[in-house]
């Protein structure tokens, strides 16, 4: 800064005396409100009469305040969704958002005569497929494997197998994220118990094939008149999800 700005010198007197540092130098003060960049008495001089300057600057350009380059950030919100109780009301919530994971109709049940406990007895078996209905069977909710409870063993896998509930339970939470305008987290899909552990009580039924296992029950029409009772039975599930939501802002 021992270059004279007065008016004694010449534009290209100061030119000369400046001309083995005309850049702007790399220091930079930090002031109250900012910071700005040094410069020499050459540049800075012309520079605050107004003038583009002996470097051929603007001063916009020379006095700048840097500022942090803005960046963009993603962040994933998670959020766990599941079935909604308020939602069952039927067979009808069945692979509804929001609803339940339902296995498909079993085998009719035999035609009962006044007898709606074993018709619906046997609708159960018929839906887990365990054939036969004179003998106590049961059904684990989680790996569907079936166990006979009385004397020896017949174990086997009812149908729809863990690997197929887990499947119903990744296509009902697809579409209750996306009731939410969320994506569903790919493989976060896991299904629980029955709805219930209605066991059909009101019909006298006592065995319901397994714990926490609820079935839906339809009654089906018979030829031998309205004492006659057969069923169909269905098997229901819970489950849970988690759906995401990327939000992008800058900072």
């Amino acid at each position: 800064c021992g270059i004279d700005q007065s008016d004694t010198f010449t534009k290209a007197e100061t030119w000369a005396a400046g001309r083995d540092h005309n850049e702007r130098d790399d220091t930079v003060y930090w002031g109250e409100r900012g910071s700005f960049r040094g410069f020499i008495a050459a540049q800075e001089g012309w520079l605050t009469e107004g003038e583009s300057g002996i470097t051929g600057q603007s001063i916009a350009t020379i006095f700048e305040f840097p500022k942090e380059k803005k960046r963009r950030v993603k962040r994933v919100k998670r959020y766990r969704i599941g079935t909604d109780p308020a939602k069952i009301t039927d067979v009808a919530s069945c692979y509804q958002p929001f609803g339940l994971v339902c296995s498909g109709w079993g085998s009719n049940s035999n035609a009962f005569p006044n007898n709606r406990q074993g018709a619906a007895q046997e609708a159960r078996y018929n839906s887990a497929d365990i054939s036969g209905s004179s003998v106590d069977w049961n059904v684990n909710w989680r790996t569907q494997a079936i166990t006979w409870r009385g004397t020896g063993s017949g174990n086997s896998e009812a149908s729809p197998n863990t690997a197929g509930w887990l499947a119903g339970a990744a296509i009902v939470a697809r579409s209750s994220c996306a009731a939410r305008n969320l994506d569903y987290v790919e493989g976060s899909a896991d299904f629980g118990p029955s709805h219930s552990n209605n066991n059909g009580a009101s019909d006298g039924v006592v065995n319901d094939t397994g714990d926490n296992l609820g079935w839906f029950l339809d009654r089906i029409a018979h030829i031998g008149g309205p004492t006659y009772w057969r069923y169909q039975a269905q098997q229901s599930r819970t489950w849970t999800a988690l759906c995401k939501k990327v939000v992008r802002r800058s900072r």
